[in-house]
Protein backbone atom coordinates (compact mmCIF):
# COMPACT_ATOMS: atom_id res chain seq x y z
CA UNK A 1 0.00 0.00 0.00
CA UNK A 2 1.28 3.43 -0.94
CA UNK A 3 0.72 6.72 0.81
CA UNK A 4 -1.32 9.03 -1.37
CA UNK A 5 -1.16 12.60 -0.03
CA UNK A 6 -3.22 15.30 -1.73
CA UNK A 7 -1.40 17.21 -4.44
CA UNK A 8 -2.23 20.94 -4.46
CA UNK A 9 -2.84 23.07 -7.54
CA UNK A 10 0.38 23.75 -9.39
CA UNK A 11 1.98 20.38 -8.58
CA UNK A 12 3.79 18.96 -11.61
CA UNK A 13 3.50 15.20 -12.08
CA UNK A 14 6.20 13.93 -14.44
CA UNK A 15 5.99 10.45 -15.93
CA UNK A 16 9.06 8.37 -15.17
CA UNK A 17 8.97 6.34 -18.39
CA UNK A 18 7.23 8.56 -20.95
CA UNK A 19 8.39 11.90 -19.59
CA UNK A 20 5.07 13.73 -20.05
CA UNK A 21 4.44 16.48 -17.50
CA UNK A 22 1.00 17.19 -16.03
CA UNK A 23 0.13 20.27 -13.96
CA UNK A 24 -2.55 19.75 -11.29
CA UNK A 25 -5.47 22.21 -11.41
CA UNK A 26 -7.65 20.69 -8.68
CA UNK A 27 -8.88 17.46 -7.15
CA UNK A 28 -11.93 15.97 -8.86
CA UNK A 29 -12.68 13.18 -6.41
CA UNK A 30 -11.28 10.60 -4.03
CA UNK A 31 -12.25 6.95 -3.72
CA UNK A 32 -11.21 3.73 -2.03
CA UNK A 33 -8.47 2.93 -4.54
CA UNK A 34 -7.22 6.34 -5.62
CA UNK A 35 -7.62 10.06 -6.19
CA UNK A 36 -8.55 11.78 -9.46
CA UNK A 37 -7.18 15.20 -10.42
CA UNK A 38 -7.97 17.64 -13.17
CA UNK A 39 -4.68 18.30 -14.95
CA UNK A 40 -3.27 20.03 -17.99
CA UNK A 41 -0.47 18.45 -19.99
CA UNK A 42 2.42 20.80 -20.66
CA UNK A 43 2.58 21.72 -24.32
CA UNK A 44 -1.10 20.97 -24.95
CA UNK A 45 -4.29 22.96 -24.48
CA UNK A 46 -6.63 20.13 -23.46
CA UNK A 47 -7.37 19.12 -19.89
CA UNK A 48 -7.37 15.54 -18.62
CA UNK A 49 -8.39 13.42 -15.65
CA UNK A 50 -5.37 11.86 -13.93
CA UNK A 51 -5.86 9.10 -11.37
CA UNK A 52 -3.24 8.29 -8.74
CA UNK A 53 -3.61 4.89 -7.12
CA UNK A 54 -3.34 3.92 -3.47
CA UNK A 55 -2.16 0.42 -4.35
CA UNK A 56 0.04 -0.55 -7.29
CA UNK A 57 -1.62 -3.92 -7.94
CA UNK A 58 -5.16 -2.55 -7.71
CA UNK A 59 -4.43 0.33 -10.06
CA UNK A 60 -2.61 -1.95 -12.49
CA UNK A 61 -5.67 -4.20 -12.55
CA UNK A 62 -7.80 -1.16 -13.39
CA UNK A 63 -5.35 -0.12 -16.12
CA UNK A 64 -5.52 -3.64 -17.59
CA UNK A 65 -9.31 -3.39 -17.80
CA UNK A 66 -9.13 0.01 -19.47
CA UNK A 67 -6.50 -1.23 -21.93
CA UNK A 68 -8.73 -4.18 -22.86
CA UNK A 69 -11.72 -1.89 -23.34
CA UNK A 70 -9.63 0.48 -25.44
CA UNK A 71 -8.43 -2.34 -27.72
CA UNK A 72 -11.94 -3.73 -28.04
CA UNK A 73 -13.43 -0.38 -29.06
CA UNK A 74 -10.65 0.28 -31.58
CA UNK A 75 -11.34 -3.08 -33.26
CA UNK A 76 -15.06 -2.33 -33.33
CA UNK A 77 -14.55 1.16 -34.77
CA UNK A 78 -12.10 -0.18 -37.36
CA UNK A 79 -14.72 -2.65 -38.55
CA UNK A 80 -17.22 0.21 -38.75
CA UNK A 81 -14.57 2.35 -40.52
CA UNK A 82 -14.98 5.23 -38.15
CA UNK A 83 -13.32 6.64 -35.06
CA UNK A 84 -15.09 8.10 -32.05
CA UNK A 85 -13.27 10.37 -29.59
CA UNK A 86 -15.88 9.40 -26.97
CA UNK A 87 -14.41 5.88 -26.78
CA UNK A 88 -11.02 6.90 -25.37
CA UNK A 89 -10.89 4.93 -22.13
CA UNK A 90 -7.17 5.33 -21.49
CA UNK A 91 -4.69 7.87 -22.85
CA UNK A 92 -1.57 6.72 -21.03
CA UNK A 93 -0.25 5.17 -17.82
CA UNK A 94 3.06 5.74 -16.06
CA UNK A 95 4.77 6.17 -12.67
CA UNK A 96 6.22 9.22 -11.06
CA UNK A 97 8.77 9.57 -8.31
CA UNK A 98 7.48 10.65 -4.91
CA UNK A 99 9.70 8.71 -2.54
CA UNK A 100 8.38 5.51 -4.08
CA UNK A 101 7.22 4.96 -7.63
CA UNK A 102 3.60 6.18 -7.60
CA UNK A 103 1.40 4.73 -10.38
CA UNK A 104 -1.03 6.90 -12.31
CA UNK A 105 -3.05 6.87 -15.49
CA UNK A 106 -4.63 9.56 -17.65
CA UNK A 107 -8.11 9.64 -19.17
CA UNK A 108 -10.11 12.09 -21.25
CA UNK A 109 -11.76 14.69 -19.02
CA UNK A 110 -15.50 15.17 -19.31
CA UNK A 111 -16.56 18.76 -18.68
CA UNK A 112 -19.83 18.69 -16.80
CA UNK A 113 -21.59 17.73 -13.56
CA UNK A 114 -22.13 14.52 -11.69
CA UNK A 115 -25.42 12.96 -12.73
CA UNK A 116 -27.45 13.84 -9.61
CA UNK A 117 -26.24 17.46 -9.69
CA UNK A 118 -27.02 17.70 -13.41
CA UNK A 119 -30.63 16.51 -12.99
CA UNK A 120 -31.12 18.70 -9.91
CA UNK A 121 -30.19 21.73 -12.04
CA UNK A 122 -31.85 20.79 -15.33
CA UNK A 123 -34.82 18.67 -14.26
CA UNK A 124 -35.84 15.00 -14.39
CA UNK A 125 -37.06 15.43 -17.98
CA UNK A 126 -33.41 14.93 -19.03
CA UNK A 127 -33.41 11.37 -17.68
CA UNK A 128 -34.61 9.99 -21.01
CA UNK A 129 -31.60 11.31 -22.92
CA UNK A 130 -29.00 10.82 -20.19
CA UNK A 131 -30.28 7.31 -19.49
CA UNK A 132 -30.01 6.49 -23.19
CA UNK A 133 -26.39 7.67 -23.35
CA UNK A 134 -25.53 5.78 -20.17
CA UNK A 135 -27.09 2.54 -21.42
CA UNK A 136 -25.13 2.92 -24.66
CA UNK A 137 -21.91 3.12 -22.64
CA UNK A 138 -22.85 0.03 -20.62
CA UNK A 139 -23.66 -1.94 -23.74
CA UNK A 140 -20.25 -1.15 -25.23
CA UNK A 141 -18.57 -2.34 -22.04
CA UNK A 142 -20.63 -5.54 -22.06
CA UNK A 143 -19.77 -6.18 -25.71
CA UNK A 144 -16.11 -6.15 -24.66
CA UNK A 145 -16.71 -8.78 -21.95
CA UNK A 146 -16.79 -6.58 -18.84
CA UNK A 147 -19.29 -5.21 -16.34
CA UNK A 148 -18.90 -1.73 -14.89
CA UNK A 149 -19.88 -2.84 -11.38
CA UNK A 150 -19.99 0.26 -9.18
CA UNK A 151 -22.68 2.16 -11.05
CA UNK A 152 -23.97 5.14 -9.07
CA UNK A 153 -24.68 8.84 -9.76
CA UNK A 154 -21.25 9.89 -8.45
CA UNK A 155 -19.59 7.78 -11.15
CA UNK A 156 -21.47 9.40 -14.04
CA UNK A 157 -20.50 12.78 -15.48
CA UNK A 158 -22.94 14.63 -17.74
CA UNK A 159 -22.05 17.45 -20.11
CA UNK A 160 -24.24 20.52 -20.57
CA UNK A 161 -25.80 18.95 -23.69
CA UNK A 162 -26.64 15.62 -22.01
CA UNK A 163 -23.72 13.39 -23.02
CA UNK A 164 -23.04 10.90 -20.21
CA UNK A 165 -19.64 9.42 -19.45
CA UNK A 166 -18.68 6.77 -16.92
CA UNK A 167 -15.78 7.59 -14.63
CA UNK A 168 -13.80 5.53 -12.09
CA UNK A 169 -13.42 2.06 -13.57
CA UNK A 170 -12.11 0.64 -10.29
CA UNK A 171 -15.17 -1.62 -10.05
CA UNK A 172 -15.03 -2.94 -13.62
CA UNK A 173 -14.67 -6.72 -13.76
CA UNK A 174 -14.59 -9.43 -16.45
CA UNK A 175 -17.91 -11.16 -17.06
CA UNK A 176 -18.39 -14.19 -14.85
CA UNK A 177 -16.17 -12.99 -12.00
CA UNK A 178 -17.15 -11.37 -8.72
CA UNK A 179 -17.75 -7.64 -8.90
CA UNK A 180 -14.73 -5.96 -7.31
CA UNK A 181 -16.38 -2.81 -5.97
CA UNK A 182 -19.99 -1.91 -5.32
CA UNK A 183 -22.15 0.54 -3.41
CA UNK A 184 -24.77 -1.09 -1.17
CA UNK A 185 -27.89 0.62 -2.49
CA UNK A 186 -26.96 -0.23 -6.08
CA UNK A 187 -25.83 -3.79 -5.36
CA UNK A 188 -28.02 -6.74 -6.37
CA UNK A 189 -26.74 -8.81 -3.46
CA UNK A 190 -27.69 -6.12 -0.94
CA UNK A 191 -31.35 -6.54 -1.97
CA UNK A 192 -31.20 -10.36 -2.01
CA UNK A 193 -32.03 -10.15 -5.71
CA UNK A 194 -29.14 -12.18 -7.10
CA UNK A 195 -25.43 -12.84 -6.82
CA UNK A 196 -22.49 -10.47 -7.10
CA UNK A 197 -21.18 -12.37 -10.11
CA UNK A 198 -20.61 -9.93 -12.94
CA UNK A 199 -23.15 -10.16 -15.76
CA UNK A 200 -25.16 -7.72 -17.84
CA UNK A 201 -28.11 -8.00 -15.46
CA UNK A 202 -25.95 -6.77 -12.57
CA UNK A 203 -25.32 -3.42 -14.29
CA UNK A 204 -28.95 -3.13 -15.43
CA UNK A 205 -30.13 -3.72 -11.85
CA UNK A 206 -27.75 -1.01 -10.63
CA UNK A 207 -28.98 1.32 -13.38
CA UNK A 208 -32.60 0.79 -12.28
CA UNK A 209 -31.70 1.58 -8.66
CA UNK A 210 -29.82 4.65 -9.87
CA UNK A 211 -33.03 5.89 -11.55
CA UNK A 212 -35.05 5.26 -8.38
CA UNK A 213 -32.46 7.11 -6.33
CA UNK A 214 -32.68 10.10 -8.67
CA UNK A 215 -36.47 10.14 -8.71
CA UNK A 216 -37.36 9.03 -5.15
CA UNK A 217 -34.30 8.97 -2.92
CA UNK A 218 -36.30 9.16 0.32
CA UNK A 219 -38.33 6.09 -0.65
CA UNK A 220 -35.17 4.19 -1.56
CA UNK A 221 -33.52 5.19 1.70
CA UNK A 222 -36.49 3.92 3.71
CA UNK A 223 -36.50 0.60 1.85
CA UNK A 224 -32.76 0.17 2.42
CA UNK A 225 -33.20 0.53 6.20
CA UNK A 226 -35.11 -2.74 6.47
CA UNK A 227 -33.52 -5.80 8.05
CA UNK A 228 -31.10 -7.57 5.68
CA UNK A 229 -33.26 -10.71 5.55
CA UNK A 230 -36.37 -8.74 4.55
CA UNK A 231 -34.86 -6.62 1.80
CA UNK A 232 -35.91 -7.71 -1.68
CA UNK A 233 -36.28 -6.56 -5.27
CA UNK A 234 -40.04 -6.47 -4.66
CA UNK A 235 -39.52 -3.44 -2.39
CA UNK A 236 -37.75 -1.68 -5.23
CA UNK A 237 -40.42 -2.66 -7.74
CA UNK A 238 -43.04 -1.21 -5.41
CA UNK A 239 -41.18 2.11 -5.60
CA UNK A 240 -40.94 1.81 -9.38
CA UNK A 241 -44.69 1.18 -9.72
CA UNK A 242 -45.40 4.37 -7.76
CA UNK A 243 -43.75 6.52 -10.45
CA UNK A 244 -46.18 8.52 -12.63
CA UNK A 245 -44.42 7.47 -15.87
CA UNK A 246 -45.77 3.94 -16.38
CA UNK A 247 -43.48 3.10 -19.29
CA UNK A 248 -40.46 4.00 -17.19
CA UNK A 249 -41.97 2.07 -14.28
CA UNK A 250 -42.34 -1.06 -16.44
CA UNK A 251 -38.77 -0.77 -17.73
CA UNK A 252 -37.37 -0.45 -14.20
CA UNK A 253 -39.36 -3.44 -12.94
CA UNK A 254 -38.01 -5.59 -15.79
CA UNK A 255 -34.44 -4.56 -14.97
CA UNK A 256 -34.94 -5.19 -11.23
CA UNK A 257 -36.20 -8.73 -11.75
CA UNK A 258 -33.67 -9.61 -14.47
CA UNK A 259 -36.25 -9.65 -17.24
CA UNK A 260 -34.05 -8.36 -20.08
CA UNK A 261 -32.10 -10.76 -22.29
CA UNK A 262 -29.19 -8.33 -22.08
CA UNK A 263 -28.18 -4.71 -22.30
CA UNK A 264 -28.84 -4.55 -26.06
CA UNK A 265 -32.51 -5.35 -25.51
CA UNK A 266 -32.72 -3.02 -22.52
CA UNK A 267 -31.19 -0.20 -24.58
CA UNK A 268 -33.55 -0.76 -27.50
CA UNK A 269 -36.66 -0.71 -25.32
CA UNK A 270 -35.43 2.40 -23.47
CA UNK A 271 -34.80 4.14 -26.80
CA UNK A 272 -38.27 3.32 -28.17
CA UNK A 273 -40.44 3.69 -25.07
CA UNK A 274 -38.60 6.07 -22.72
CA UNK A 275 -36.33 8.35 -24.75
CA UNK A 276 -38.59 8.89 -27.78
CA UNK A 277 -41.68 9.41 -25.64
CA UNK A 278 -39.93 11.97 -23.42
CA UNK A 279 -38.24 14.10 -26.05
CA UNK A 280 -40.31 16.80 -27.70
CA UNK A 281 -40.39 16.56 -31.51
CA UNK A 282 -39.33 19.77 -33.16
CA UNK A 283 -42.48 19.93 -35.27
CA UNK A 284 -44.66 19.69 -32.15
CA UNK A 285 -43.79 23.25 -31.16
CA UNK A 286 -46.62 25.52 -32.28
CA UNK A 287 -45.63 28.20 -34.79
CA UNK A 288 -47.02 31.67 -33.92
CA UNK A 289 -49.71 32.94 -36.33
CA UNK A 290 -47.84 36.21 -36.94
CA UNK A 291 -44.77 34.25 -38.07
CA UNK A 292 -46.87 32.22 -40.51
CA UNK A 293 -48.39 35.40 -41.95
CA UNK A 294 -44.98 37.08 -42.26
CA UNK A 295 -43.58 34.05 -44.09
CA UNK A 296 -46.55 33.98 -46.47
CA UNK A 297 -46.14 37.69 -47.24
CA UNK A 298 -42.38 37.31 -47.82
CA UNK A 299 -42.99 34.38 -50.17
CA UNK A 300 -45.56 36.41 -52.16
CA UNK A 301 -43.15 39.36 -52.52
CA UNK A 302 -40.36 37.01 -53.68
CA UNK A 303 -42.53 35.37 -56.33
CA UNK A 304 -43.83 38.77 -57.52
CA UNK A 305 -40.25 40.14 -57.79
CA UNK A 306 -39.05 37.12 -59.80
CA UNK A 307 -42.04 37.42 -62.12
CA UNK A 308 -41.28 41.09 -62.98
CA UNK A 309 -37.56 40.43 -63.41
CA UNK A 310 -38.18 37.74 -66.00
CA UNK A 311 -40.94 39.71 -67.73
CA UNK A 312 -38.77 42.76 -68.35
Amino acid sequence: MLSNPPYPAGTVITGKWRGNRYVVERMLGKGANGTVYLVQREGRQGRYALKIGNDTLELQSEINVLTSLQSCRKRSEHRARRESPMSSYLLESDDFKNGDNVPFYVMRYVEGRQLHHFLAKNGASWLGLVGLKLLEKLQKIHECGFVFGDLKPENVMVSNYGEAELIDYGGASPMGRSVKQFTEWHDRGFWNAGSRTGDEGYDLFAFAVLCLRLLNEEGLKAAAQQLPQTRSAEELMRLARSLPDKKLSSWLCLALKGGFAGSAEALQIWREHIYRMRKQPKDSIATPRWLKNTFALSLFVLIFTIYWLFRF
